[in-house]
């Protein structure tokens, strides 16, 4: 087994117009970013390059619809994409830096070839995807409403750099709803057969830091994440290598058809799917990996190990208020339809479960969670 693979050099500096100096950003770069990054820490340095703004294009989650928008304006002669944002732009940016993106469907289904012909910078905003350092795009075809991952080589970048700075615009809903997406990648990859003992101190390691986070954040207020952002930002990129090399599970595969038919935001969506997930796993398998890892929750939230979900679930609703599905729109109709779609589109992640989820168990987690 290969131990561990982390393929983007990983830098960081103290603030942007730092970084800017040091890659002398010129006319034939392109940035990538949101409004509101660039007006608070790249407007006033006149950068040389073209801008392409994220929201000119489509809101939320990346969507096929999106990324054939920019076609009209991506500018020619570019040699190197830098992306300043959250998922959506790093995924995007991720597809930009192909030598061909269009027709999305084509490029997802294999009928277009992949080629990388634009060197890639991602830079990340959020505290959670962990997306400047994997080789995944996620893409929703908005008319399918389908939500796939696209996993190739040429889509990681030569540099994913760390600027704590760039979190400080931040709004507390996506700390929390990112930070927590981390946490999940973590245990999800911890839990993964596919995870070596090297990758697994990349996981405890991010678990230990999100959590400690979390625990100073109770006691002093949500204000408290501005002096953690540098935490928050290392433990979300240690958790994205170790969902790089070990993969996701269940929680992300059963929380697409959530966020995609009902628009809830990644983390959120993962949240809700959580403790239903890992509660299952338990009564099919208690030992192994899973014994370890809830022992590790139980440690930090000083609590006994039978209790550790309900406590963790106590921890995070301060930040992010877990709800039950219907919460969302979510009828007892939807649960066979969702499962069909876990079923049928999902099994790259399905296929790094802790351990194999059957059709009618993965129903019954979506209707122990309506």
């Amino acid at each position: 087994m290969m131990e561990l693979k982390v393929k983007p050099v990983i830098a960081s500096y103290d603030n942007f117009q730092q970084f800017a100096k040091s890659e002398n950003i010129c006319e034939n770069d392109l940035i990538v970013t949101n409004h509101y990054v660039y007006e608070a820490d790249m407007e006033m340095l006149h950068l040389p390059c073209p801008i392409l703004f994220q929201e000119e294009y489509g809101f939320g989650e990346p969507t096929d619809s999106m990324l054939e928008s920019i076609q009209k304006d991506f500018p020619k002669d570019i040699q190197r994409i830098i992306a300043v944002g959250g998922g959506t732009v790093l995924d995007i940016s991720k597809l930009l830096s192909l030598k061909h993106w269009l027709p999305v469907r084509d490029l997802y289904d294999g009928k277009v070839p992949v080629e990388k012909d634009k060197k890639l910078i991602l830079i990340p905003t959020t505290c959670g995807t962990g997306s400047e350092v994997t080789n995944v795009a996620v893409v929703t075809f908005a008319l399918e409403k389908k939500k796939e991952g696209f996993v190739r080589e040429e889509l990681y970048a030569e540099q994913a750099v760390l600027i704590p700075q760039l979190l400080r615009t931040l709004p507390f809903n996506v700390f929390a709803t990112t930070s927590v997406d981390a946490l999940i990648h973590a245990i999800e990859a911890a839990l993964s057969p596919h995870a070596s003992e090297t990758v697994r101190l990349f996981c405890y390691k991010a678990i230990e830091m999100i959590m400690n986070g979390y625990f100073q954040l109770r006691e002093e207020g949500p204000a408290k994440r501005k002096q953690l952002y540098q935490d928050f930002l290392l433990a979300s990129t240690y958790a994205g290598i170790a969902s790089d090399n070990a993969g996701c599970g269940a929680v992300h595969a059963l929380s697409y058809p959530l966020a995609v038919k009902f628009h809830v935001p990644h983390g959120e969506a993962n949240y809700a799917l959580f403790t239903g997930v890992m509660k299952n796993y338990m009564e099919l398998k208690k030992d192994g990996e899973i014994e370890k890892i809830n022992k590790f929750l139980a440690s930090l939230l000083k609590c006994p190990v039978d209790l550790v979900y309900d406590q963790l679930e106590i921890l995070l609703n301060q930040l992010l208020p877990k709800k039950a599905l219907w919460r969302y729109g979510v009828k007892k109709s939807n649960l066979v339809e969702f499962t069909d779609s876990v079923m049928k589109t999902q099994q790259r992640l399905m296929s790094n479960n802790f351990v194999p989820l059957n059709r009618e168990i993965v129903y019954k987690i979506y209707k122990e969670l309506l």
